[in-house]
């Protein structure tokens, strides 16, 4: 079966996360990054705002638009709903795999080494989860990791890399307006960083020009859009741009130590990760010591400069993830070669407990499973049942090939399970669902056949904002006060109205409170509980 794999790669990368994510796309909850994202492509259809970019009808310049517009032509052809806007981040994955896939191989010359890394980076935790959190971030490393890839074979090549010059440029435009000179800074500098300390530029001034074309290719393809709104809509662009470039040095300060912990991020590869990292445990392990000291370097100074920015969140080190899959797999390369014949228990007992950890999830699942949820799932049996079985049997076979020292099989044992976990025991997520959770999806048809337009005031989330399914004006201005509609009947939809706000509505209108709707995915008890994802309807009629 591996032998088929190695003669396969990329059609095996992309079937696999193909298999791993398109079957249950739609079962997790709209996130507040991806509600902003999918509330302006569907306004892109419904408005026709697709160069100025909208969110619930007001300009959304934060972020450029090429993620949103890939949502939006999504939508048009397969509907607009959940599954068709989170579509094309599954190819932004595949194309991640493929082109880590497609470098390892340009500098290691082997194709099982090159397969593992490519297998790392599409099971690492933030990968995966990134395309649900954030959906800018996987279009602009995505397309990033396509000009580093073509970049590369510039640098190596003294002949016929006009072809890697026009892709390249081209992607380094797309990253810039799916992002902003985000993944240039954290992706693609590292990488120029690394490249430089390990293989140096050799005969260089000839590929002056094909540097000097990247540049007008990515500024013309990358920057076109910003200049356009900037000359378009001159005051509202500024003001968004101010307080966004404001952000970094005022907005979630963290210390210089915090990313410290990123190899977590990986997921199940956290202790092959960290000790891929072990540079003077590993320097003479490897087979090829340039190529890891390139992964190396790049995985390092691209957590450096991270660090080096004020501003700092989790999911901004998702790109820190694609260099340490690199990393990580000269490691479990080591391990292929050598592990059968390893006795220092200091070398062995990591690799036990890594991967036997894995398999006793596996073996555990259908006891823990059923103990969380025995009292919910009723509905979820068949889903339950067949998770069990699956996970559980895979457990067993690492188990058994950790036994045998197989450490390929049980390689590719631990990246068929965390595909499995999406594909079988995903579905399972709904029967977490509290009889609380009470989306607002048919508010708006509701509305209509009563006759009355629907308002906003306070906070009214993302994802709220989203599964009402249409703009929600505002009845507070920019100065916060109150302007009633013209209307003597309508809707108000309100996160917590104070008590002065309540009174300043009842001296004017009768308030008739609808209900309460509640998108949290715990219930009430639970400290996980938002209450800026809780929403009172209420209908106003004019005294």
């Amino acid at each position: 079966m591996i032998k088929i794999i190695e003669k396969h790669p990329v059609a095996f990368i992309c079937l696999l996360v193909g298999l791993m994510l398109l079957p249950n796309l739609h079962v997790m909850q709209v996130t507040i990054m991806e509600a902003r994202n999918f509330i302006t492509a569907r306004e892109m259809i419904t408005d026709n705002h697709w160069i100025l970019t909208t969110m619930n009808g007001e300009a959304r310049y934060e972020k450029p638009p090429l993620p949103t517009w890939f949502s939006a032509i999504s939508a048009s052809i397969f509907g607009l709903n959940v599954y068709a806007l989170r579509l094309p981040t599954v190819f932004l994955i595949m194309v991640i795999g493929v082109f880590v896939y497609r470098l390892s191989f340009s500098i290691l010359k082997n194709t099982l080494h090159s397969l593992v890394n490519a297998c790392i980076a599409f099971t690492s935790f933030y990968v995966v989860g990134i395309t649900v959190e954030a959906p800018w971030d996987i279009y602009a490393h995505g397309f990033m990791l396509i000009a580093i890839y073509n970049l590369f074979q510039l640098f190596q090549k003294e002949k016929n890399y006009w072809k890697h010059t026009i892709i390249a440029g081209i992607c380094l435009g797309l990253s810039f307006l799916s992002k902003g000179p985000v993944s240039l800074y954290v992706l693609f500098l590292p990488f120029l960083l690394a490249y430089i300390f390990t293989y140096k530029f050799k005969n260089f001034r000839p590929k002056t020009f094909s540097i000097f074309s990247i540049l007008i290719l990515m500024i013309a393809i990358g920057g076109w859009w910003f200049i356009y709104v900037r000359l378009i809509d001159p005051e509202t662009f500024t003001h968004i741009t101010t307080k966004e470039t404001s952000n970094w040095g005022s907005y979630n300060i963290r210390p210089f130590y915090y990313y410290w912990s990123f190899f977590v991020q990986s997921g199940i590869w956290t202790i092959p990760a960290f000790i891929g990292l072990l540079y003077p445990y590993l320097k003479s392990r490897v087979h090829n010591l340039k190529a890891y000291k390139f992964s190396f370097y790049w995985t390092i100074f691209a957590v450096i400069l991270l660090s080096i920015i004020p501003e700092k969140k989790s999911r901004y080190l998702m790109p820190v993830l694609i260099p340490l899959a690199i990393n990580t797999g000269f490691y479990i390369d080591y391990l292929f070669q050598h592990f059968k014949t390893l006795q220092d228990k200091k070398e062995t007992i990591p690799v036990y407990f890594n991967f036997g950890l894995i398999a006793c999830i596996g073996i555990a699942f259908p006891v823990v499973a059923y103990l969380g949820l025995k009292d919910q799932l009723s509905g979820f049996w068949v889903q339950y049942i067949l998770a069990s079985v699956v996970l559980f049997t895979i457990g067993i076979f690492i188990v058994i090939n950790l036994k045998k020292k197989a450490i390929k099989n049980v390689f590719f044992l631990t990246v068929l399970f965390f595909a499995s976990i999406f594909v079988v025991a995903l579905p399972l997520y709904k029967a977490t669902i509290p009889s609380t959770y009470y989306d607002i999806t048919a508010l708006e048809s509701d509305t209509k056949a009563q006759d009355l337009n629907v308002y906003g005031m306070n906070y009214v989330s993302p994802e709220m904002l989203f599964l009402y399914g249409h703009v929600l004006p505002s009845i507070k201005d920019e100065a916060h006060e109150l302007q009633f509609p013209n209307e003597t009947r309508f809707g108000l939809l309100s996160n917590e109205l104070s008590t002065s706000e309540k009174k300043m509505i009842e001296a004017l209108y009768t308030m008739q409170f609808v209900r309460s709707y509640d998108l949290n995915s715990v219930d009430e008890s639970s400290r996980k509980h938002n209450s800026r994802l809780v929403n009172d309807y209420y209908i106003l009629t004019k005294k």
